[in-house]
């Protein structure tokens, strides 16, 4: 089996959460396969090691997963981008819209140097609102965005085509 079966065969579906008609992705089971961890990190690397951001910026929280992880072997910095007022320095602020409701995610306000070029990356990429909100505060910051990447595409909700307009580079290892 490639590693895109490999990651479609470890999830799991759980019907109606966190509200009823949603069908949630659950990516913890892949954690307890530390081969496929592994590959799954190598192939984000693969994909931007000959053209490394200077950062990578992760969505809170299943982005923090494999986020801190391909920072690591790319050697560049991790900036965490959590939901409102759980992160303790001055912050910058952008609110989104979800499938199922909307919120607010934060970022340090020296995370991210003036002409960074900042990787964003999640677990799972679906109406594209909180990537958008990522990217507005990498551009507040006075950073560019180099990219986003996803483990999981939900394609049907067309997020890729959102984040599109901020930049073409729009990569996940899985589609459903």
């Amino acid at each position: 089996m490639d590693i895109k079966e490999r990651v479609k065969a470890a999830i799991r579906d759980i019907p109606d959460f966190p509200k009823e008609g949603i069908i949630f992705k659950d990516i913890t089971p892949i954690l307890e396969d530390c081969v496929l961890v592994n590959d799954i990190v190598d192939y984000f690397v693969e994909l931007y090691k000959d053209n490394k951001p200077d950062a990578i910026a992760c969505i809170e929280a299943r982005g923090f997963l494999f986020g801190t992880l391909i920072a690591h072997k790319l050697q560049i910095p991790f900036v965490p981008i959590r939901k409102q007022g759980k992160l303790p320095y001055e912050t910058h602020s952008a609110e989104y819209t979800l499938e199922y409701g909307t919120a607010i995610v934060e970022m340090h306000k020296d995370a991210v140097k003036p002409g960074w070029n900042v990787l964003i990356h999640d677990d799972l990429l679906a109406t594209g609102g909180t990537a958008l909100a990522a990217a507005e505060l990498i551009k507040i910051a006075g950073g560019t965005v180099a990219g986003f990447s996803f483990l999981v595409n939900l394609s049907f909700l067309k997020g890729s085509a959102k984040l599109s307009v901020v930049k073409d580079d729009v990569q996940s290892l899985i589609s459903f």
